[in-house]
């Protein structure tokens, strides 16, 4: 059996960590170092979406919107990568309440009377 999504994330958060840390990276600079990671990879999300859509006269349509699909994923998975550096193993469940309560906002109450 292939390990859970988060499974895998702690474990790429767990080599990052310590390549960094046999560089001699602080713990905060390598939690700033992979945000910086992420805006890269929302500048590449938004360089696919430039693309798929060919608005750069040089370029015409370079990308797909599998490219662009491919591109979010990325920034996703390095999203939730630098979550688990900084919180390690609480991260899911930091995730999961704070997607909670940030859906709670949009999504209209569970009605008891309906069922799940």
């Amino acid at each position: 059996m292939s390990p859970s999504p988060w499974e895998t994330i702690g474990q790429l958060a767990d080599l990052f960590t310590r390549l960094d840390t046999a560089r001699g990276i602080s713990a905060e600079q390598q939690w700033t170092l992979q945000v910086l990671k992420l805006t890269e990879e929302v500048g590449e999300s938004a360089q696919a979406v430039i693309g798929a859509w060919a608005t750069n006269p040089r370029k015409g349509q370079s990308h797909t919107w599998e490219h662009v699909q491919e591109e979010v994923a990325d920034t996703a998975i390095t999203s939730l990568v630098a979550l688990h550096r900084m919180l390690g193993d609480e991260a899911p469940a930091f995730f999961e309440a704070l997607l909670s309560q940030k859906a709670a906002r949009f999504l209209p109450p569970e009605d008891p009377r309906h069922g799940v």
